[in-house]
């Protein structure tokens, strides 16, 4: 078992700077897949940002140029840099990682005004 938490959401003006963070509750260091996905209501989550076991990276082309995913071994913990936020950011940001099993945090709003 693995429980995830994330944090680092908030309100930014657009064009401003967030960093999430998505912390375990055990070592990621055999985690196959880590992502970052969000949620807008009545929409279905979309996967932003992901890192395999190998370090290999993907973005969304809706992020890419602004968003940035990384972990620390050390701490546990997978990030989520966002920069330039646009107001269609605005979503549930949840982390996601799989080993033998999905799992999933609670998740964290982020909000960019206008």
């Amino acid at each position: 078992q693995v429980q995830l938490e994330e944090s680092g959401g908030g309100l930014v003006q657009a064009g401003g700077s967030l960093r999430l963070s998505c912390a375990a509750s055990r070592s990621i260091f055999s985690i196959n897949f880590m992502g970052w996905y969000r949620q807008t209501p009545g929409n279905q989550r979309e996967l932003v940002a992901s890192i395999s076991l190998n370090g290999l990276t993907t973005v969304a082309d809706s992020v890419k140029g602004r968003f940035a995913i990384s972990r620390d071994y050390a701490k546990n913990t997978m990030y989520l840099q966002m920069n330039n936020l646009k107001p269609e950011d605005t979503a549930t940001y949840y982390c996601s990682m799989s080993g033998t099993m999905d799992y999933w945090g609670k998740g964290t709003l982020v909000t960019v005004s206008s």
